[in-house]
């Protein structure tokens, strides 16, 4: 389930909103999104998925590096291509 950038601008201004970057095509960006929805049994967090195919912009910023777990609103980069789980526990308790 991939969602074009608009929808990441109306989410813009949410602290601790995270993006996942990817294409909808990609096993590497469903497996971390599986991942993500696995742990949110266990942290209360959101996210949304980005798919850069709809945005040039995108595609030059995360082409090589998809799946990209993003934190809104300051764009900082948790991992990418896997989900590094000791990363996004470093965020969310720094954000908590």
């Amino acid at each position: 389930m991939l969602t074009d950038s608009g929808e990441m601008d109306r989410n813009r201004g949410a602290a601790g909103k995270l993006v996942v970057y990817g294409r909808s095509e990609c096993h590497l960006c469903q497996q971390m999104i599986a991942d993500l929805q696995q742990q949110q049994t266990r942290i209360v967090f959101e996210f949304v998925v980005i798919d850069i195919d709809v945005d040039p912009v995108l595609v030059a910023r995360y082409n090589d590096k998809i799946p990209v777990l993003i934190a809104l609103p300051d764009e900082t980069e948790i991992c990418h291509h896997f989900l590094n789980l000791q990363a996004l526990d470093d965020y969310l308790a720094k954000i908590r």
